[in-house]
């Protein structure tokens, strides 16, 4: 049999050739009995159908009837006039304002036309913008939306049971796969022809997804036109975060490189290298030894190119930084989802997932749509909820005090050696990607048995919980070297202990040093990390596919089938299963995490974020056009409850960043000595600098130093308590400044720009006209044939579904 090359749409479905045995099991005769039903209720829908061979089975909707009542029921959006104005991102239009020549545009050919849309109704069909034409009217992507519909909505066994749509039936594993087909292959062919003749796929390979295009501005519309709006917008706010990390990475270098310029110049860090053996330093651990503070002059250089005063400024900025490209990218967040026909877009009627409606305990009449439903008991729910809860909190507990026992441990044996200190951030991190799977497990265990009714609400609960896991394992470390290692260790002859172990005390170094290191090995290494396995993993999951379907007996209408050419439907089965854009946005959070939380700790975090988000568009963008099977359309107004995870993080690091100056930087000392002692911070190193106690003293037969503000019996001098107050100002003031300005960011730019919302009132106005009731024209003008013959196609329709739920 030829192939059906105008399919849209595939369910496929492999049979063994001896009808009682599959790969070694007995095939189940409730599925054939459910697929079989299935299909022909799909026939009965009006779907014209085409069997290719015993695997599969394509389909295509055709009948005009039901596409229309379809597209009326899901409020899909249809053309009524062209916009002529074209859409601009900041970039370029900050580019023009300058007169500057903009290096980031390409001309992609076949840009798909903006219009304006109103929801589709079949009585007013005459006043749509290209009408006319039933072949054309609905785009692709329209149509597998409403063919995807129809397949949610078929019932193949009882109702009330919930045996309803292909998602269940995926889940049962009745059906191998379902999806809509690719348009022709995405490479560009080899003798050259003109660009307006490439298929959309070709183009999106040729001018998104090839390397070569990582300086360019992705083709936003085309990417949508191809896979939706909810895949577009994870690209545009990819994107738009790679931009705004420019100027941050770019502030980050500077300070990086203020810090190179003052390890030459710094007072202290001269007069530590200068100074001999004149600072004997108590021992850092109970089976360490004692050393000259001379001994790390290289390290306390180091420490400076991530603790001067350039990353007090570097923390307000990328404070600010986070609030403004927030509220920023609500503006283009907003413009997008108008030009894509978002706005109003809400799933009221959003059906229940498949796993819910197979382990409901009871059914409950809906009371939108008077059908009967499965249900679960809210406060059951709650119930779970709340001991998923406790469990989170029980694990982040546990996690923390596996934390600082791994530091403790890491001091005893590696007796705080430079290159064991970085053996040990290298296992931190593949501890923290190993527990970062155990967690995700965990998360989808506790989701699915908090019973959930729709799959966005399964979703939003799934997020919440992995980033909760992930914020914890991810940045207990940074927070414990920050914040707790070096703390609460007493002093020489009264140390503090635990369980009769020593508290660890921070490097010879310093714990900046340490922090700085342990954020780079995380940061960049998660990173590289990532990058591999999203280069080789796809492929070599493809390849195993392709091996392990290739080492099948094929049928003799196969083999025919191969040597004619393979077919569209069987080069897309192939492909890989799109798992969608969870891994994708949670990679990315915990990078912006990383970038805003610790920044004064890592200048040059912004940088390597920005190097990475190059090399993960075009790895995205392989993927998807290359190695995924095409995905169902989904539409989308935002990037939904990750926004409000980001603003999470935005404050948080207004906090955290003040707590890392005030506490972990020696900048408010600098300051302090430098206003109440000298100028030039000449003496700095020795005012830092405590001595043993005397009894101390005695029982070692000489004294040592050690970093504190305490007197010779141990209490703590007036300049401790000078210091705290200080400190506890600064954390005052620096968050409140910042939060007042972001604030102020909030109020003076508007989530809706001036001309979205002229669009939207332009828009507005024009859908009232075309559905008006009372407008002159329609069957005064046409003779009532358009609003007659929308009459009959919509009665067309609906006996058809009346035909599809009740089976006859």
């Amino acid at each position: 049999m030829l192939c059906n090359p105008w399919a849209d749409f595939v369910l496929a479905w492999e049979e063994p050739r001896n009808p009682n045995v599959e790969d070694g099991k007995a095939v189940n005769p409730g599925h054939s009995k459910w697929r079989e039903t299935f299909l022909r209720k799909l026939r009965f829908s009006g779907l014209l159908m085409e069997k290719v061979n015993p695997k599969a089975h394509l389909k295509r909707f055709a009948p005009w009837s039901v596409l229309c009542y379809y597209a009326e029921e899901i409020s899909l959006r249809v053309p009524l006039q062209v916009v002529n104005t074209s859409y601009v991102n900041w970039s370029a239009s900050a580019l023009q304002y300058l007169s500057l020549p903009n290096p980031l545009a390409q001309d992609v050919p076949n840009p798909p036309p903006d219009f304006y849309t109103c929801q589709f109704r079949t009585n007013k069909l005459e006043r749509f913008l290209g009408s006319e034409d039933r072949d054309t009217f609905f785009k692709t992507t329209q149509r597998h939306q409403v063919l995807y519909e129809i397949l949610a909505r078929t019932p193949y066994g009882s109702v009330s049971k919930g045996e309803v749509g292909i998602d269940r039936l995926l889940s049962e594993q009745v059906f191998t796969s379902a999806y809509p087909l690719h348009e022709g292959d995405f490479q560009l062919p080899k003798p050259p022809l003109p660009v307006e003749s490439l298929a959309l796929r070709q183009i999106l390979y040729g001018y998104w997804a090839q390397w070569s295009c990582w300086a360019r501005y992705q083709p936003l519309d085309h990417i949508r036109e191809y896979f939706g709006e909810k895949i577009a917008l994870y690209f545009a706010w990819l994107g738009f975060y790679t931009g705004w990390l420019v100027p941050a990475s770019l502030v980050g270098t500077v300070v990086f490189l203020t810090g190179i310029w003052l390890m030459t110049t710094d007072v202290p860090a001269k007069e530590l290298c200068n100074s001999g053996g004149s600072f004997v330093m108590c021992p850092i651990c109970n089976i360490c030894s004692y050393w000259n503070y001379s001994s790390i002059c290289i390290t306390f250089k180091a420490g400076i190119l991530f603790d001067n005063g350039g990353t007090v400024f570097l923390s307000v900025f990328m404070s600010l930084w986070a609030v403004t490209f927030l509220e920023y990218w609500k503006r283009t967040c907003s413009s997008l989802s108008h030009r894509w026909d978002c706005t109003d877009f809400q799933d009221i009627e959003e059906r229940p997932r498949p796993e819910f409606t197979a382990m409901a305990p009871m059914t409950m009449r809906n009371p939108l749509t008077g059908a009967e439903e499965p249900y679960f008991p809210e406060k059951k729910r709650f119930n779970r909820v709340l001991t998923g809860c406790m469990i989170i909190v029980i694990m982040v507990r546990l996690w923390g005090s596996l934390e600082s026992k791994r530091g403790r441990a890491q001091t005893l044996n590696l007796a705080a050696a430079r290159i064991a200190s970085l053996t040990g951030s290298v296992l931190n991190l593949l501890v923290i990607l190993i527990l970062s799977r155990v967690y995700i497990s965990l998360a989808h265990i506790l989701t699915r048995w908090e019973m959930h009714r729709t799959q966005t609400k399964y979703e939003d609960m799934f997020i919440l919980k992995v980033f909760v896991f992930q914020f914890v394992n991810f940045y207990s470390s940074p927070v414990y070297i920050a914040f707790f290692k070096g703390r609460f260790i007493g002093y020489p002859g009264k140390y503090v202990t635990l369980f009769g172990v020593r508290n660890e005390d921070c490097g010879a170094g310093g714990c900046l040093i340490e922090l700085a290191q342990e954020l780079l090995v995380i940061m960049v290494g998660k990173q590289l990390i990532n990058n591999i396995q999203e280069f080789l993993c796809p492929k070599l999951r493809a390849w195993w596919q392709k091996r392990k379907r290739s080492g099948k007996a094929k049928e003799p209408e196969e083999q025919e089938g191969t040597e004619r050419g393979i077919c569209p439907w069987e080069v897309d089965y192939q492909l890989l299963l799109c798992e969608g854009l969870f891994s994708e946005y949670l990679e990315m959070v915990i990078q912006f995490g990383f970038i805003t939380i610790f920044v004064a700790a890592c200048p040059l975090a912004p940088l390597f974020a920005l190097i990475n988000n190059w090399v993960e568009i075009r790895l995205d963008a392989q993927k998807f056009v290359t190695e995924y099977r095409r995905p169902v359309v989904e539409r989308a107004q935002d990037i939904g409850i990750w926004l409000d995870i980001l603003q999470f993080i935005a404050y948080t690091a207004v906090l955290v960043n003040a707590l890392l100056i005030a506490f972990t930087s020696s900048f408010l000392p600098r300051l302090y000595y430098r206003y109440t002692r000298d100028p030039d911070l000449s003496g700095f190193i020795n005012f830092t600098l405590a001595t043993s106690p005397r009894n101390h003293s005695l029982e070692h037969t000489f004294t040592c130093r050690y970093r504190g503000f305490r007197d010779q019996n141990g209490e703590y001098l007036p300049e401790y308590f000078h210091l705290l107050a200080i400190r506890l100002s600064f954390v005052i003031i620096f968050e409140h400044v910042v939060f007042v300005i972001g604030r102020l960011i909030d109020m003076m730019v508007p989530d809706i720009p001036v001309e979205v919302e002229l669009k939207m009132k332009r828009e507005h106005y024009m859908a009232k006209e075309a559905l008006a009731e009372n407008q002159v024209g329609g069957e005064q003008r046409t003779g009532g044939r358009p609003f007659k013959a929308g009459r009959e196609l919509a009665l067309r329709a609906l006996f058809a579904v009346r035909r599809l739920w009740g089976g006859r």
